[in-house]
Order: structure tokens, then sequence, then C-alpha cells
């Protein structure tokens, strides 16, 4: 019998006081591979030259990064409201898959309705470094979980 890891999947937590995004995701590749990813795609966004086009996909930081977790940041190009992302990865098949538990927060208390812009923080950075292509992606995810996911363009956010 051949072993197929998990789908990529999203379960997403709802807010209390402030917009907050969180995600389960899972790989079938290793998690050395998604970490690099990330880190270069947020170390590649950290500029606001991306700012240029119309999106968010500029003015991140990245705070630290190692496999298994990254600590980034990320400004809004606008209204420069900052959202702290959180991504943590934990190995298994024999380290041929990756478990990621993801999470944006915006810092600030009054951001209730964002567009979707955490959900877009991570969206974002999955796809413009390719992993949404990779093996055994798949997103499942609700507006019940992810407050405005449904609406939100994250060409825009």
């Amino acid at each position: 019998m051949t072993f197929h890891p998990p789908p990529f999947t999203v379960q997403v937590g709802r807010h209390c006081e402030r917009i907050n995004h969180n995600e389960i995701k899972y790989f079938g590749i290793p998690c050395q591979v998604v970490s690099e990813a990330l880190a270069s795609q947020i170390k590649r966004w950290s500029s606001a030259a991306g700012c240029t086009t119309g999106g968010q996909r500029c003015l991140y930081k990245l705070q630290s990064a190692t496999v298994h977790f990254i600590a980034a940041k990320h400004t809004t190009h606008f209204e420069r409201k900052v959202d702290d992302i959180n991504f943590r990865l934990a190995s298994s098949h024999f380290f041929t898959s990756c478990h990621v538990s993801a999470m944006s927060v915006s810092e600030s208390w009054y951001a209730i309705k964002d567009h979707g812009t955490n959900y877009c923080n991570l969206y974002n950075l999955m796809e413009g470094s390719g992993l949404t292509e990779a093996r055994g992606y798949k997103e499942v995810t609700s507006d019940f979980q992810c407050t405005q996911r449904s609406s939100a363009d994250c060409t825009v956010y």
C-alpha cells in the first residue's frame, strides 16, 4: 500500500477582540523546504517595492526563522497597521511531510473587519513562495471559521 500524505488543510479560529487568522496546513514535502521557502519569500517582500503594484506583497519583516518556527511582521501599505505572523512547523511521516500551524494577528485592538488582510498575509506568502503548488496542497475553510475569507481579495490585501 502506498502512503499518501494528508492534503493541505486549513482550519481557522474565530476572532474575539481583534482580527486573527489561524490555519493548519499539511504538506507532502519536508519542513526544511517549507521553512526555507517561507523565510526567503518574507525577505523578498521586505521593501516597499512590491507596494507599487497596488497590493500588500511588501513590507514584511522576518523576525526569526528556524526549521520549526518562523516569526514575521507585516505592515499594511496604506494604513501602516502591523500584523504579527507566526508559522510553527512539525515534521511527520519520517520527515517527508510537514504540519504547519500558521497565525496572523493584527496588533491593532480596533481591527475588527480587515477585508481578509490576515488571511491574505498568510495566503500571499504561501502563493508567492510557490507552496500553493506543493504536493498535497489543499485549503479547506469557511467564513464562519475565517471572517471575510470568501470576500478577501489577496491581490489588494
